[in-house]
C-alpha cells in the first residue's frame, strides 16, 4: 500500500487551462513541485466554457459519473473530466454541469454583467468538488484551496462533511488572493450555501457580506493553515490574518518565490 501523504488542490483557476491572476500559475508549480517531492497529487477545478476540450484533452471519467449534486432544493448533474497535466504525471479532473458552467464566459457576460448565479455556481462547485472526492474514495491529508470560488470548501469540511471517513485527517490550507470582483454574490447566498443540516447560520457568519472580501474571509477563519498569494490583497484582511494564533500563516514572496514554504508547510501538517 502506498505510504505516501497526498494533497488535493482545489483551485478556481490553473496554468495552463484558465488563468484569471497570477496565481494560476503558481498552482501549476505547486502541483508539479508537490508531485516531484514525493506527495501524491491530484487537483479540481471548474470546467468553464472557455476551458478547450480537444486542446486540452479532456475526457470524461465514466466512473466518476452519475453524481447529483443538490443546491437550493434542486438537483443539478454533475460530469467529471480528466486530463494529465502537461510535463507532470499528474490528474486534473474537471466539474462540468451545462447550466452553471457552459457558457464561454466565467463570471461576468460580454457586457461585463455579473452573473447573477454566481452565488449558486460557487455553492454547488464547492459541494460538487467534495462530492467528487468522496466518490473517489481517496482520502486526501492536505487540501489546498486558491481563488475565492472555493471560500465554502474549509468551512464545509468543518461542519457538512465533520463526519465524512474521506476528511477525517484532511488539513486544510487557505491561499488569500487578490479581490478581483466588486459585486456580490446575491441576497440568496446565505441560504444556498445550508447544504445540509450541519451547517447552521452562525456557521456562515464571516461569509455574511457575500461579497470578494467575505469569501476570503470565510475560507481563512475555517483553514488550518493561511498563505497570501499576491501583493495586493485587501488590507483588512491582511490585518486579520497576517498572525492568527493557532495557524501557520506563509507570506507572499514574490512570484519568483521557489514555493520551497509551501512544501515545508504540506509535510510540517501531513505529518501531525
Amino acid at each position: 500500500m502506498s505510504t505516501k501523504k497526498r494533497i488535493l488542490f482545489i483551485a478556481t483557476e490553473m496554468s495552463p487551462y484558465l488563468e484569471l491572476t497570477e496565481f494560476a500559475e503558481v498552482i501549476n508549480k505547486l502541483a508539479i513541485k508537490s508531485n516531484d517531492g514525493g506527495l501524491e497529487v491530484r487537483c479540481i477545478m471548474p470546467r468553464f466554457g472557455v476551458i478547450n476540450e480537444r486542446r486540452h484533452r479532456l475526457h470524461e471519467v465514466v466512473r466518476l459519473s452519475g453524481i447529483n449534486v443538490s443546491v437550493d432544493n434542486d438537483d443539478h448533474p454533475l460530469q467529471i473530466k480528466v486530463a494529465s497535466l502537461p510535463n507532470a504525471r499528474l490528474q486534473v479532473y474537471f466539474l462540468e454541469n451545462e447550466d452553471f458552467f457552459k457558457r464561454k464566459q466565467i463570471f461576468h457576460d460580454d457586457v461585463e454583467n455579473w452573473f447573477e448565479d454566481n452565488g449558486l455556481r460557487t455553492v454547488f462547485f464547492c459541494k460538487g468538488a467534495l462530492e467528487t472526492v468522496k466518490k473517489f474514495g481517496w482520502p486526501p491529508d492536505i487540501i489546498h484551496c486558491s481563488g475565492w470560488m472555493t471560500g465554502l470548501i474549509p468551512a464545509y469540511i468543518k461542519t457538512a462533511y465533520k463526519k465524512e471517513p474521506v476528511f477525517s485527517n484532511s488539513k486544510v490550507v487557505f491561499t488569500i488572493g487578490q479581490n478581483t470582483f466588486k459585486e456580490k454574490l446575491g441576497a440568496d447566498f446565505m441560504k444556498q450555501a445550508l447544504i445540509n443540516a450541519n451547517v447552521k447560520d452562525k456557521d456562515l457568519e464571516p461569509f455574511k457580506e457575500a461579497t470578494n472580501t467575505a469569501l476570503f474571509r470565510g475560507g481563512a477563519t475555517y483553514a488550518d493553515a493561511i498563505s497570501f498569494g499576491a501583493d495586493k490583497i485587501d488590507k483588512k484582511l491582511v490585518e486579520e490574518f497576517a498572525k492568527i494564533k493557532g495557524k501557520k500563516v506563509v507570506p507572499f514572496k514574490g512570484w519568483d518565490s521557489d514555493l520551497t514554504e509551501y512544501l515545508e508547510l504540506y509535510n510540517d501538517l501531513a505529518s501531525k
